[in-house]
C-alpha cells in the first residue's frame, strides 16, 4: 500500500504539472455546476446523501454526484486530475498527500469522533473468546486494519501506548473493513481496527471491543474531511464557496437528524436493515476541530509516517 501511494503521488504531480483542470463548469440550463465528489460508501458520508435529497446543493445551483472509491489514496489523484472536484479522506491521508507537496486543501469538515468510549463508531475488536482483554493485551498481536501507515495504525499504537503497552510489538495486516468480522471470527487476525457497521458485525457475533482508538487519540477527534485541489480552489473560489456551504448545512442537518441518516444509509450502502437501527452514528460537527489534527500529526511523525517531513497545517486546513 505504500508503494502504492508513493506511485500515485508521483502521478498527480505529474498531472498536476501538465496541467490537468476541473471539469466543473456551469451546464447550459442556467448556470448549474456539475460537480463530482470522490467518496468512500460508508456510515461517514452519509451526510452529503442526505444534504443531496434536502436539496441543500442545489438550492446553491450545484448538481451534485457522487462516484465511489476505495480511499484517500485512490480519491486525492482523482481530485487534483479533475476526475473528482472535491473529495472525502480522512485527515492522516491529506496529511501525508501535503508532505508530498501533492496540491489539495480541506474545504469542510466530514466526520468525527463522539469522543465517547464504549459509543463511538470504531474501535479495535477481537473474538468473543479472545484471551485479549484490554488495548494493552493488544501488543505484539496481529491486528488489521484498512490501510496500512496510515489513521488506523497510528491512532491503534496510541491506544496501546497510553495502556502501557509496546506498540512497537504489533503487526499490522491491511484488510478491508468489508472481510474484518471473517478475518476476527476465523481466527486470521488477533483482533480488528474497525468502523462502522462492521464493529457491529463483529459485536452482534460476540466480539468485543478491547480499546476505542479515535477516542485516544484525541478528545473529539476530526477523522476525515471534504477537500478539492488547490487549482479549484484557486479558479473557481465561489462554487468551493457554495459547495463548502451545502455540505456543511448538510452536516449540521444530519447531526440532528439521525433517523434520517439511517434512512439515507439505505440508499448507498449494502448495511442490513436491522443493523442500520442500531449501528452506533458517529459525529458531524460543522468545524475541524484543529487540536485533533495537530494530534494526528504528531501521532504520524512519532510513527514515521510522513518520512523525513513535518505536516504543514496552515496549508492543508481551511
Amino acid at each position: 500500500m505504500r508503494r502504492m501511494l508513493t506511485a500515485l503521488v508521483v502521478l498527480v504531480l505529474a498531472g498536476a504539472a501538465a496541467g490537468c483542470s476541473s471539469s466543473a463548469g456551469p451546464d447550459s440550463s442556467g448556470g448549474v455546476d456539475r460537480v463530482k465528489v470522490g467518496v468512500i460508501p460508508i456510515v461517514d458520508v452519509a451526510p452529503i446523501y442526505l444534504g443531496q435529497q434536502r436539496g441543500f446543493f442545489g438550492s446553491r445551483k450545484i448538481e451534485l454526484s457522487m462516484e465511489s472509491g476505495q480511499g484517500g489514496a485512490v480519491i486525492v489523484p482523482g481530485v487534483v486530475s479533475g476526475q473528482f472536484q472535491f473529495g472525502f479522506s480522512n485527515l492522516t491521508s491529506l496529511l501525508i498527500a501535503q508532505t508530498k507537496n501533492v496540491p489539495v486543501k480541506a474545504v469542510a469538515a466530514g466526520v468525527a469522533s463522539t469522543g465517547q468510549a464504549g459509543k463511538d463508531f470504531g474501535g479495535v475488536a477481537v473474538r468473543g473468546d479472545s484471551p485479549i482483554k484490554d488495548a494493552a493485551g493488544l501488543a505484539g498481536q496481529k491486528i488489521a486494519v484498512n490501510t496500512l501507515k496510515n489513521i488506523g495504525d497510528t491512532t491503534v499504537r496510541e491506544s496501546v501506548r497510553k495502556a502501557g503497552g509496546d506498540p512497537a510489538t504489533i503487526s499490522f495486516v491491511e484488510i478491508p473493513f468489508a472481510n474484518m468480522p471473517a478475518a476476527v471470527q476465523n481466527g486470521q487476525v488477533d483482533a480488528a481496527w474497525v468502523v462502522e457497521p462492521s464493529l457491529s458485525q463483529i459485536t452482534a457475533a460476540g466480539g468485543r471491543v478491547v480499546a476505542w482508538n479515535y477516542v485516544d487519540a484525541a478528545p473529539e477527534l476530526t477523522v476525515a474531511a471534504y477537500f478539492t485541489s488547490t487549482k479549484l480552489a484557486a479558479d473557481n473560489p465561489g462554487l468551493v464557496k457554495r459547495f463548502t456551504e451545502a455540505i456543511t448545512e448538510s452536516l449540521t442537518y444530519a447531526g440532528a437528524h439521525p433517523d434520517e441518516v439511517r434512512a439515507a444509509l439505505a440508499t448507498y450502502t449494502k448495511i442490513d436493515p436491522k443493523l442500520r437501527e442500531t449501528l452506533t452514528l458517529p459525529e458531524w460537527p460543522a468545524q475541524i476541530n484543529r487540536a485533533s489534527v495537530q494530534a494526528l500529526a504528531d501521532l504520524g511523525a512519532r510513527d514515521g509516517i510522513f518520512g523525513t517531513a513535518s505536516p504543514d497545517l496552515t496549508k492543508i486546513l481551511p
